[in-house]
């Protein structure tokens, strides 16, 4: 055995035991999920970058944050496609790759987060330092952190994979995680791990930034109705965004490493794929309507649209 252990090359799927029938139509559910993903971030990163009025603080972090729901889900739909059209099997550098793009695209979520709720303090707690506070370069600076810690995290959890043994190919679940990889693996590396717990302690203190963050954003909304107007127009969408995500995450992760092992394999399908099914769709579709500036810009396009085909004269 322990002359095989590392020569794993190729790992198998599980989760996709379905007729060719329900292939076929969960494939077509599949595509159509994510064209509406694609098309809702796609829009709204356009809107933002061609509208100079949407170019502010909130609006870039937002822009960012369709970035980056793009970045994650296609390391999930264009092979989830494939498995469903053919054998459910991925490399074990395919694999290693997916497991880093799903796991720093979420991890990014939350810098993209904690940017959104700072914004937001300045604005409203401190709006007379706003401008001073949040320049363009700091903004600039800013975004390359909230890129570059979550993927320089996930590297290191992923090198601390690289050139494990492995007892086994099959990972237990319908795409790669490096937690499926540990499981593997004959012996745990103690490294993964250590960078594991880091890596959770560090984006735990984000998540408590932005609570810490908002119940200053709160108190001080209390006595003014017009920062309550701005809270409800701004700050809620990034509340539901928070909640959806940090939901959808965490029910993923604790049933992945302590849940019962004999829930449906279908409920266990959903658990796995929310946090992907979700949030992507979820933010532009709260960001859109909630937000004014970029309402009225969706609003103009439709009407300019409905001029451009002589409905509205």
């Amino acid at each position: 055995m322990m002359e095989n252990v590392s020569v794993v090359t190729l790992f198998t799927l599980s989760g996709l035991n379905f007729t060719v029938e329900q292939r076929i139509i969960l494939f077509l559910l599949t595509l159509l999920w994510y064209s509406l993903i694609v098309f809702g971030n796609v829009f709204l990163i356009v809107a933002i970058i061609v509208d100079k009025t949407l170019h502010e603080p909130m609006y870039i972090f937002l822009c960012n944050l369709c970035i980056n729901a793009l970045y994650g889900t296609v390391g999930f739909y264009p092979k989830f496609l494939m498995d469903l059209l053919s054998s459910h099997v991925i490399s074990y550098a395919g694999c290693m790759l997916q497991g880093f793009v799903i796991h720093s695209s979420t991890c990014c979520d939350f810098s993209i987060l904690a940017l959104m709720a700072y914004d937001r303090y300045v604005a409203i707690c401190r709006p007379l330092v706003y401008h001073s506070v949040m320049t363009r370069q700091r903004v600039a600076i800013f975004v390359f952190l909230s890129w570059l810690l979550p993927i320089y995290c996930m590297f290191m959890n992923t090198a601390t994979l690289l050139g494990s043994r492995l007892c086994g190919s099959h990972i237990k679940r319908i795409y790669c995680v490096n937690w499926m990889i540990v499981t593997l693996a004959c012996s745990p590396p103690k490294g993964n791990a250590v960078v594991t717990y880091v890596n959770i302690v560090f984006y735990f203190w984000h998540f408590v930034f932005i609570i810490w963050t908002y119940m200053y954003v709160i108190k001080t909304c209390i006595s003014s109705k017009e920062d309550q107007r701005k809270f409800m127009q701004t700050c809620l969408p990034h509340l539901i965004s928070l909640v959806v995500h940090t939901i959808t995450v965490l029910l993923d992760v604790l049933y992945m490493r302590f849940g019962p092992r004999d829930l449906s394999q279908d409920l266990y399908n959903f658990m796995a794929m929310e946090f992907l099914l979700i949030p992507p769709l979820v933010n532009p579709l709260v960001y859109g309507f909630k937000l004014t500036k970029v309402r009225n810009k969706i609003v103009n396009f439709v009407c300019i649209k409905r001029n451009d085909h002589g409905i509205i004269t």
